[in-house]
């Protein structure tokens, strides 16, 4: 059996536009990826809102994508697949983050993931290096609407280049969401239940490739 980590952030989580309450197992992109893989493949969730790749947040700083990242491939190891979807909080204001600078952050996990693996279980996994979706036109309108403001709306577009950049350094799977989900109309950050429908069948499709 295959384990596959998902470490990611709200849209790892299954956050849900509007209401704010959590998609069902089988609604979100990682249980969704399970039911797809089968039998064959451990799909590890761990997902946490307001995640981000190397940076803290002021209010919630246990947030930081770098500090959880160790325990949790320690506790789940061996681990044969990461998919590493992060960078979307990235693009807050507090942090003034550039698209190179999220990357940059994402590239820094990416790194953290080889180097601890290698130690740890013996053997690095393949890594999924997921560039996130963009924010959406409306964010204006959003709840959400202050700590993202319209500049991450253009930052967000430049997301893909860079982090491909880093996958390419890296020897990493690149995987761009933003070709194949959008974020919902709601809140114009996090996905509708087709958006996780698509992100796992798309993923699915890179896994079973990596196999073929």
């Amino acid at each position: 059996m295959k384990t596959v980590l998902c470490y990611g952030d709200s849209n790892t989580y299954g956050y849900m536009p509007g209401s704010g309450m959590r998609y069902p197992k089988e609604v979100r992109w990682p249980g969704r990826l399970q039911l797809l893989l089968g039998e064959d493949y451990a799909v590890v969730e761990e997902g946490c809102n307001g995640r981000t790749t190397v940076f803290d947040d002021p209010i919630d700083g246990w947030k930081n994508g770098l500090g959880y990242l160790k325990p949790c491939l320690h506790s789940h190891k061996p681990m044969d697949i990461v998919i590493l979807a992060l960078g979307s909080n990235d693009l807050k204001e507090v942090f003034h983050a550039s698209p190179k600078d999220i990357a940059n952050g994402a590239e820094t996990l990416v790194e953290t993931i080889q180097a601890f693996t290698e130690e740890d279980q013996g053997f690095a996994p393949r890594i999924i290096l997921v560039s996130p979706p963009k924010i959406g036109e409306g964010i204006r309108s959003s709840d959400f609407y202050g700590r993202f403001t319209e500049s991450a709306i253009e930052r967000s577009k430049e997301l893909a280049r860079f982090f491909k950049e880093a996958a390419d350094r890296r020897n990493c799977i690149f995987f761009d969401a933003a070709a194949f989900v959008k974020p919902s109309e709601e809140d114009s950050l996090h996905l509708t239940a087709e958006g996780h429908r698509i992100m796992a069948d798309k993923i699915a499709e890179r896994i079973r490739g990596l196999y073929a």
